[in-house]
């Protein structure tokens, strides 16, 4: 993943895969799941060879095959990856990407028609086989949905879209002023790590509870002095009134205890790590943590406004989620 980037498109913050003008061997959804494609040998289909991605059939006309995806979280798009991976003499010879800022959920009829206005975010480019192909972006604007475009035909096994979160807080916060700031939805996003050996820290923001120990952050068992540690850049600006740290499913391996702390980077809130000398603020103390529980506390630091936060965990272990609910400055 790129750094401050997040994957605007994937399955598990919404990300959907809604037209297609052909997924005769494998179906659209695919390029959307989490995780890098499998390959099983002598496994078919009534169509035939199964394959971890999308494929269309081999084209006998002019043209080229598409699909549209839905964004999970709209955002302006950075990078973009075309992972052709276990397709090799059945991948296509090039690709394309364009995106579009789309109002409420248009259906499937509008999407394959005219009537949709693409911005070409990713021109024409060529593909190579069993490959994560990955290309920069080229706008500032923010999108809901994007098209990949393959020619003229063949199979993809992931789609990618690397991006910055650009939330509608307008609509949010008529709905309520307290939001969870650090929400990937949001735009938090994690910026450093000590430790990620079994489990990365975008596993903290994601939406929902968390389904397993593997969506989660997990370090190895630390066999020297010091603690493992995240710095995350929250979604905006914002005051911290509550906090949960939810250690679901860690039973074995939940840390012995937290601190989080908080800075307030002056200026635009950029992807980088906030500098030696920043001024970090105690929001909650070391305090001891239990296993597969949710604990909730309340934001001691009367700091006023924070950009980023820093997780500690004593000395090592595992967490599922980290929610700051707060008000936006």
């Amino acid at each position: 993943m790129p750094s401050g980037l997040i994957d605007l498109a994937a399955a598990r913050v919404g990300g959907r895969a809604v037209v297609t003008n052909d997924e005769f061997f494998a179906p659209k959804a695919n390029l959307l799941k989490p995780g890098p494609a499998v390959f099983m040998e002598g496994k078919y289909t009534s169509r035939g060879k199964w394959m971890d991605g999308w494929e269309t059939r081999r084209r006998r006309t002019p043209g080229h095959d598409w699909c549209v995806v839905r964004l999970g979280v709209p955002g302006i798009v950075r990078a973009v990856t075309v992972d052709t991976r276990h397709f090799r003499g059945n991948h296509p010879e090039a690709c394309s990407v364009e995106a579009a800022a789309l109002a409420g959920d248009p259906t499937a009829a509008r999407l394959r028609g005219d009537a949709v206005t693409w911005e070409t975010v990713v021109p024409q480019r060529p593909l190579i086989g069993d490959t994560e192909n990955e290309f920069p972006a080229a706008s500032e604007a923010r999108f809901t949905h994007v098209r990949l475009s393959i020619f003229p035909d063949g199979g993809v096994a992931r789609l990618r879209v690397w991006g910055e979160a650009r939330p509608d807080w307008a609509a949010l916060e008529a709905k309520s002023r307290r939001l969870d700031l650090l929400a990937i939805e949001h735009g938090g996003v994690p910026l450093a790590v000590s430790d990620e050996f079994f489990s990365e820290p975008l596993n903290l923001l994601m939406p929902g509870p968390s389904a397993s120990m593997s969506d989660g952050w997990e370090t190895r068992r630390r066999r020297g002095p010091g603690h493992d540690w995240v710095i995350l850049r929250l979604g905006a600006r914002g005051t911290i009134d509550a906090v949960r740290v939810d250690t679901t499913h860690f039973k074995g391996n939940f840390p012995e205890s937290c601190r989080l702390e908080g800075c307030d980077v002056p200026g635009p809130v950029e992807a980088s790590v906030p500098d030696a000398g920043a001024p970090w603020r105690e929001l909650v103390p070391r305090t001891k943590l239990k296993a597969d529980t949710q604990h909730r506390f309340r934001a001691v630091g009367r700091s006023g406004p924070v950009t980023h936060v820093r997780l500690s965990i004593y000395p090592d272990g595992g967490v599922a989620r980290l929610r700051l609910f707060g008000r936006r400055v």
